[in-house]
């Protein structure tokens, strides 16, 4: 009885987090981040979208405990990725000047950075800097350990969108070779 007693203790200590974790549905409570890995990148924006004003960042947080910076719901959704093409932030004199990534994009690609910053950074013999309109988005990224998957832009020529799976948050990333 006390073996059988003791095991159950054992397993709820075990599997509470779990269930805490859990909502209707048995879903997670978190929204963003937290391992959660998009299934494929952004879908082009649609024709119009708004441009951001070029003094000012929009805010990002829309809903309580999210990013104020660009991130991914776990259902799907790409929050922050609607300024289009002519967006000026991403605009590049000469796209792919290093040529293109060939190491794999979206889910089956979960790279772990090894060094550097948002000037610099690279994993697996891969170089990329983050774009200067996207720096302060990056801020508490683990640039020696956290896991990435690098995505297509769908909007911006020459850029690659970089997604953080810790945090959920995502930066524009030109590749370097």
């Amino acid at each position: 009885m006390k073996k059988t007693f003791g095991m159950l203790v054992v397993l709820l200590m075990v599997f509470s987090p779990f269930a805490v974790a859990q909502k209707k549905g048995g879903k997670s409570s978190h929204t963003v981040g937290h391992g959660y890995i998009p299934a494929h990148g952004p879908a082009p924006a649609r024709r119009g979208a708004q441009r951001p004003a070029a003094t000012q960042k929009p805010n990002y947080r829309d809903a309580a405990g999210h990013p104020n910076a660009p991130h991914v719901h776990t259902n799907g959704q790409w929050v922050g990725h609607s300024t289009g093409p002519n967006d000026p932030h991403y605009h590049l004199a000469h796209p792919w000047q290093h040529g293109h990534f060939t190491g794999g994009f979206g889910r089956g690609h979960v790279w772990r950075l090894a060094g550097g910053g948002p000037s610099r950074f690279w994993f697996s013999g891969f170089y990329f800097s983050v774009a200067p309109y996207d720096v302060g988005f990056c801020v508490n990224w683990l640039w020696g350990s956290d896991q990435i998957v690098i995505y297509q832009d769908p909007d911006h020529v020459g850029w690659y969108l970089a997604y953080n799976v810790r945090l959920g948050t995502y930066v524009h990333v030109m590749y370097l070779g």
